[in-house]
């Protein structure tokens, strides 16, 4: 059985989703375990650059493999709604891809910032790594975000991921997968709808992607 990298970024794209994915491939399967990411398995974990504070919001703590990082290449716009709305997508992706670590198809992170479609797309998501054994580990370079502020409460995010330097890890073995070949695949388009909740969270709604579009490449 494939691991979950392109394929399963198609399909959760059909499905409005949002969709966080490694590059790379390799077509041996990690096999059945019952081991998760943690420090349990001696996994070194660290956690993620502290956020200024939105307020009295309690946020979620995120915590992530010492192995994987991110660039989020985008500036601050000087308006405090379109910042948040960068900075909560931010902690969702995180949260998404600390749920991998965690094998958590549940875990309440990125329940906390994402609702409805972009939920249950993050659900399956992650489950399919549980399913495989596997997290996410390497460098995740996000770029060329746009955003649109509706009435103060809603908002349309658009933005890149460069994913060639990530890539899926066994559990099991601990073992990298092979990077696949450069491709304009590489690259992904996201277009998300937010809107901000009562306790001044932007939760992403839904999400849409684009593998290869022209947009994102170099």
């Amino acid at each position: 059985m494939n691991r979950p990298l392109h394929l399963a970024t198609a399909a959760l794209a059909a499905s409005a989703a949002l969709l966080l994915t490694s590059c790379g491939s390799d077509d041996k399967s990690s096999g059945g375990d019952d081991k998760i990411a943690g420090a349990e398995q001696g996994d070194d974990k660290k956690s993620a650059p502290p956020s200024k504070p939105a307020g009295a919001v309690e946020r979620p703590e995120i915590k992530l493999p010492s192995d994987l990082s991110y660039k989020f290449e985008w500036a601050k716009s000087g308006d405090k709604n379109k910042d948040a709305v960068l900075a909560d997508t931010e902690r969702y992706v995180k949260a998404v891809d600390m749920a991998i670590a965690e094998q958590d198809p549940l875990h309440k992170a990125y329940r906390f910032y994402s609702e409805g479609e972009a939920a249950a797309g993050s659900q399956k998501f992650v489950q399919e790594y549980v399913d495989y054994k596997d997290r996410i580990t390497g460098v995740k370079r996000f770029y060329n975000a746009r955003v649109d502020i509706t009435g103060g409460k809603t908002a349309g995010l658009v933005y890149c991921e460069d994913q060639r330097k990530a890539h899926n890890k066994s559990l099991k073995t601990g073992k990298t997968a092979k990077a696949a070949a450069p491709s304009k695949d590489d690259y992904v388009l996201y277009s998300s709808r937010l809107r901000v909740n009562e306790k001044g969270v932007w939760v992403t709604e839904t999400t849409t992607s684009d593998r290869g579009n022209a947009t994102c490449q170099p």
